[in-house]
């Protein structure tokens, strides 16, 4: 199989990584039961069983200007919607199935108005798309590990057509990278067990999107998945690895690194409940407080975090995620600068929270209220120029004081009156300190 630079992947991946924040979703037939996107393998239904939500089908609310204006509020710099899930059903206009949204009550082509919508707010565009597929009938059913029909006596002597469906899957995506414009994203889900990379004619299947979007940004789930990263970790990639790891509800403990210990591109794909799909039962709502500092946490490892939403089966954002969404996007809107454009810093993680760093500038993420000023651990006293709160802009004085005189070696801030008092956080759930350096000595 043939390889890929990786000179390419970071230049193909330069807005991704500097971008960071994107908004999942996570939409189609499964919202009408309500149980998550999986239901129809979790309850082994059938193609006839599961049927009925097709012609239910009918999203009277559906808004995608709504939800643009809800992820560019919250702070979000790109968006990716399911053009079809594991259930094989299409939210756009494929010319190759009739499981599609347009042969619904919708009537309409449900990814193109998400496309317009969006790119409309100025946030750019992807597109998931399973590779699995519940629906076809010449996809594996007996022994393989994901279908609905998995182990079903009924199935065990079927024959299929495998080629037959890989041309239909490479078909559909054709579709999706020629007729909607330029594509910033796609998102590929996923290879498990002997079902990655060449079984799916990787190689072929990226050779084709990339003629037609040459500059679009692929995750590695064609070769890899949530539980194995796949040779985009190697010195010299398969071309079919991608251009980013997707840890899977989990942030990396030390991000993500290749063979010869570089940062790679990654991004955190993770819920605000236990479901992408919406669930009407599943009430384990994440706060904004940890979701704004596990988006910390991903960029001061060097990636990115994509967080889901599930609309309901009319269109609609769950109220709970609409709460988060805009309580995110009052934090961003005073914090987003030590978001955007920011990674790794040269200093090691502080106790009381976390660093990102852009340049010259380090963003202290302060979580914990510390007992008087505050140690900048990590920092020399002499690299600092000068200290603000990022929020507004105003000046953070230096801390030292008497009882600070053993520790010449690190240097103190404080925002109150006397360092020698504590003083209680600005901002309890992250209040981030903008530290100017000066220039490295020679």
């Amino acid at each position: 199989m043939r390889t890929q630079k990786k000179e390419d992947i970071f230049r193909r991946t330069e807005w991704f990584r500097n971008d960071r924040f994107g908004l999942f979703i996570h939409w189609g037939l499964y919202a009408i039961p309500a149980a998550g996107e999986w239901m129809m393998s979790t309850e082994r239904m059938t193609v006839e069983e599961y049927a009925p939500y097709f012609d239910q089908f009918d999203p009277v609310d559906f808004d995608p200007k709504t939800w643009a204006k809800l992820a560019k509020e919250a702070g979000m710099r790109y968006a990716v919607l399911t053009a079809k899930h594991h259930d094989g059903f299409c939210l756009f206009d494929s010319k190759l199935t009739d499981f599609k949204a347009t042969n619904t009550k919708a009537g309409r082509d449900l990814v193109r108005e998400f496309l317009d919508a969006f790119r409309a707010e100025g946030l750019k565009v992807g597109l998931y798309y399973s590779l699995l597929d519940w629906h076809h009938p010449d996809f594996p059913k007996y022994a393989d590990a994901k279908h609905p029909m998995r182990g079903n006596p009924a199935y065990r002597d079927e024959k299929i057509d495998f080629d037959r469906y890989l041309e239909y899957m490479h078909g559909q995506v054709k579709e999706l990278v020629t007729g909607y414009g330029k594509l910033d994203i796609m998102w590929f889900d996923f290879s498990y067990e002997n079902m990655t990379g060449e079984t799916w004619k990787g190689e072929q299947l990226v050779d084709m999107v990339r003629t037609y979007q040459p500059d679009i940004v692929l995750d590695n789930r064609l070769e890899g998945s949530s539980e194995y990263n796949g040779s985009i970790a190697w010195d010299e990639p398969y071309v079919c690895s991608g251009d980013f790891a997707s840890p899977e509800q989990i942030i990396p403990p030390e991000g993500v690194r290749d063979d010869a210990g570089r940062a790679l591109p990654w991004e955190l794909c993770a819920t605000m409940n236990n479901h992408w799909g919406y669930c009407s039962f599943d009430h384990t709502w994440k706060s904004s407080e940890m979701l704004i500092r596990k988006l910390v946490e991903c960029v001061s490892k060097g990636g990115n975090m994509i967080l889901n939403v599930g609309p309901d089966a009319k269109g609609n954002f769950p109220e709970e995620s609409v709460k988060r969404l805009r309580e995110i996007g009052a934090w961003m809107k005073k914090n987003g600068g030590s978001i955007y454009g920011c990674g790794i810093s040269e200093f090691p993680k502080p106790e009381w929270g976390r660093y990102t760093q852009k340049g010259n500038h380090v963003y202290a993420h302060v979580y914990e209220e510390p007992l008087g000023a505050l140690p900048l651990y990590g920092i020399s006293p002499d690299r600092i120029r000068r200290v603000t709160m990022l929020a507004d802009g105003s000046q953070v004085n230096r801390g030292e004081a008497w009882n600070t005189v053993l520790f010449p070696h690190i240097p103190f801030v404080n925002w109150g009156e006397d360092p020698v008092f504590t003083w209680p956080l600005p901002d309890r759930t992250d209040t981030v300190l903008d530290i100017e350096l000066k220039e490295k000595p020679e």
